[in-house]
């Protein structure tokens, strides 16, 4: 008994990347045979109509446009805060200059911080007492190598300010174990290689200080707040 036999095809095999590579290579191919464009009709959804290759790729732009349009909102968005911040940040420049003495100057950085920049808890901690001043909620005094600073070395070390979620062990120190649950913060370092101190500033919202947070403005505070303190 014989077998029947497969009838074998003449057509070679197509690679569909290489189809693919042609038409990115040849955007007018469609435009040049316009007859192929109108036959070719694509799934809209899974078993449902199908549309034309043109409003198929109308609407793939109306998705990238709302993708756009939100990317857009986002930069203005980040924009506006920026701008916001930089008002603050000169408001509490010019107070500062009109401050008189360092009793004045953390008085009035303690206060804006909670005012204008709606910091949830704030920690100013200097490695040397100011004339006048005693360590308080606001201010520590301590000294630079001392073992409750250990949470904090790689930080001062590097001399850099940071962002993000802070260890219990740093949170403790800065802020204790009040009502507030710090879930993130921003630590600013005070003179080259944080030599004067630093600045803590604490948020509930785990997400305000985050890693990836511009720090320009972070720095300029720390710097603001340095030469304020050396007058």
């Amino acid at each position: 008994m014989s077998t029947l036999e497969q009838p074998q095809s003449d057509a070679p095999d197509i690679d569909e990347s290489e189809i693919a590579a042609y038409l990115q290579s040849n955007p007018d191919f469609f435009e040049r045979h316009t007859s192929v464009l109108a036959k070719l009709r694509l799934p809209h959804t899974p078993g449902g109509s199908t549309v034309s290759l043109v409003e198929r790729q109308v609407a793939m732009l109306r998705q990238d446009n709302i993708k756009l349009e939100r990317k857009l909102r986002d930069l203005l968005d980040v924009a506006r805060g920026n701008d916001q911040l930089a008002g603050k940040i000169h408001r509490l420049a010019l107070l500062l200059m009109r401050a008189d003495g360092p009793v004045e100057v953390v008085a009035t950085l303690e206060e804006q911080l909670r005012l204008s920049f709606k910091a949830d808890r704030a920690m100013l901690v200097l490695f040397r007492e100011p004339d006048g001043l005693d360590s308080s909620r606001f201010l520590r005094v301590i000294g630079r190598e001392a073992d409750e600073l250990a949470p904090f070395r790689t930080f001062l070390e590097s001399g850099n300010a940071r962002c993000g979620r802070i260890r219990d062990a740093q949170r403790r120190f800065l802020f204790g174990d009040g009502d507030v649950e710090i879930g993130s913060a921003a630590l600013l370092p005070l003179g080259d290689g944080a030599q004067t101190g630093f600045l803590a500033v604490g948020s509930r919202d785990v997400d305000h200080f985050h890693p990836g947070k511009s720090i320009d403005f972070l720095a300029r505070l720390g710097e603001l707040v340095t030469c304020a303190l050396e007058d």
